[in-house]
C-alpha cells in the first residue's frame, strides 16, 4: 500500500513539474516576445519618426511655393506643408512645433524645397524668409494696454482708433472668435471684464503682405500668436490647473512688474507662494489699471478702490488681463521660481529686491521711494513742457 502511495506521489510530482516547465516556458517565450515586439516597435516608431523629420528629397530638391495665411495655426500650416509635399506627415510637424516650442510663424509667400529638414522649414516660417517684402510693418510693444495697443495700430494702418475699436469691443464679433480659438471662453464676455480682448493680443513684429489688411486680419494675426504659445505651454499648464484665461492675467502682472527675463519667474514664484498661502496678491499695476490711469505712486487711497482688477481688494487672481504678455512672462507663468519669498520691490531702475518678511519689505520701500517720487515728478515737469 505504501509503495502504490508513493508512486502516486512521484507520478503527480513529475505531472506537477512538468507542467511548472511548460508555464515557465510560455512565460519565458511570451516575455521574450513581448521584448521582440517592443523592440520592433519602438524601432519602427524612431524609424517612422526620423524619416518623417528628414527632407522629402534631398537627392533632388524641388522647389515650391506655399502661401501661409494671416493667422494660421500649426495644424494648419503643418497640413499646407503636407499637401505641397514638402513634409511628409503634417501631424508629425505639429506634434514637433509643439514638442519644441515653437511659434512666431510668419504669413506670408514662401519659396521652400524638398531638400528641407523640418528643422530647416520651422526656422525659415519664423524666419518670414519671404518671396517678398511685406506692404506693411509694424510692432507692438509688450506691456501695453489694449487701448494704447488700439492707438498703436491706428499709427501704422488707415484704421482710425474708433474703427479699430468698434471691430475689437464688438460683442459678436468677439463670440465668433470665441468659437475659433480655444484659449478663448466665455469668461471674457463677462460685464466686469473692461475690455474681452484684453491680453489676448500677443505684442510682436506683423508683416503683412498687403498694404491696409482689415481689422479682422490684424486682430486674428495677433491672436493666433497668442494661441500658438499657449498650444504649447498645455500640459504646463493643466498640471498647474490654471485656464488660459489665468495664464494671461498673472502674465500681464508680471509683464508690468518685470523688465529682465530672469525676475518675471522670480516674480511668477512669489505670486504662486501668495496664492498658496491665501494671501491678496497686492500688486500695483493692477490698482493702475482698476483707476485707468498709470501710477508712478500707488497711495494707501488707491489701494482702496473697489474693483475686480484691483489685487488689494480681491482675493486670489483678479477677473483678467491687464496688459498685453510677451511669451517670456507667459512662460514664466507655468516655469515659476519658488524662492519662498513673500514680497518684492521693484525699483526705477529695474533691480527688483525679493524678501521674505513684510519688515523688510517695508524697508525697501522706505529706502527708494524718493526714486519713484523724482521720476513722477520729472514726468509732470516733461508733461508741461
Amino acid at each position: 500500500m505504501s509503495n502504490s502511495n508513493d508512486k502516486q506521489r512521484n507520478s503527480l510530482y513529475h505531472e506537477r513539474a512538468t507542467q511548472a516547465r511548460i508555464v515557465r516556458r510560455i512565460v519565458f517565450f511570451t516575455f521574450l516576445g513581448l521584448i521582440i515586439l517592443g523592440t520592433i516597435a519602438g524601432f519602427s516608431a524612431y524609424s517612422y519618426i526620423t524619416n518623417a523629420l528628414s527632407p522629402v528629397d534631398e537627392d533632388s530638391p524641388e522647389e515650391i511655393e506655399i502661401t501661409i495665411p494671416i493667422g494660421s495655426t500649426s495644424n494648419h500650416i503643418g497640413t499646407i506643408l503636407e499637401e505641397e509635399g514638402l513634409v511628409r506627415n503634417g501631424t508629425v510637424f505639429r506634434y514637433y512645433v509643439r514638442y519644441k516650442n515653437e511659434s512666431g510663424f510668419q504669413a506670408g509667400d514662401y519659396r521652400l524645397h524638398t531638400g528641407m529638414t523640418m528643422d530647416e522649414i520651422i526656422e525659415s516660417l519664423k524666419d518670414g524668409t519671404v518671396m517678398q517684402d511685406p506692404e506693411l510693418q509694424f510692432t507692438i510693444p509688450e506691456g501695453l494696454w489694449l487701448e494704447h495697443m488700439i492707438e498703436a495700430i491706428a499709427n501704422e494702418t488707415d484704421h482710425t482708433v474708433e474703427e479699430l475699436e468698434a471691430v475689437i469691443h464688438d460683442r459678436d464679433y468677439v463670440e465668433s472668435l470665441i468659437e475659433r480659438y480655444d484659449m478663448l471662453t466665455e469668461v471674457v464676455l463677462d460685464d466686469d471684464i473692461r475690455y474681452p480682448l484684453e491680453g489676448y493680443l500677443f505684442p510682436a513684429r506683423y508683416d503683412f503682405m498687403v498694404k491696409n489688411p482689415s481689422i479682422e486680419e490684424i486682430v486674428e494675426a495677433m491672436l493666433s500668436r497668442t494661441q500658438a504659445i499657449l498650444t504649447n505651454l498645455e500640459e504646463e499648464m493643466d498640471e498647474l490647473e490654471l485656464t488660459p484665461h489665468e495664464v494671461l492675467t498673472l502674465a500681464s502682472i508680471i509683464e508690468r512688474e518685470a523688465q529682465k527675463s530672469e525676475d518675471r519667474y522670480k516674480i511668477s514664484g512669489v505670486l504662486y507662494t501668495r496664492l498658496e498661502r491665501g494671501m491678496k496678491l497686492q500688486v500695483d499695476p493692477t490698482t493702475a489699471y482698476a483707476i485707468g490711469e498709470h501710477l508712478y505712486m500707488t497711495s494707501y487711497a488707491n489701494t482702496q478702490i473697489d474693483s475686480p482688477y484691483n489685487t488689494y481688494v480681491v482675493d486670489g487672481i483678479p477677473i483678467g488681463p491687464i496688459a498685453g504678455p510677451g511669451q517670456d512672462s507667459i512662460e514664466a507663468v507655468v516655469r515659476p521660481e519658488i524662492t519662498g519669498d513673500l514680497y518684492f520691490y521693484a525699483r526705477v531702475n529695474g533691480e527688483v529686491l525679493y524678501t521674505d518678511t513684510y519688515e523688510e519689505h517695508l524697508a525697501n520701500r522706505d529706502r527708494y521711494r524718493h526714486e519713484w517720487i523724482e521720476a513722477a515728478e520729472e514726468a509732470e515737469q516733461e508733461d508741461e513742457e
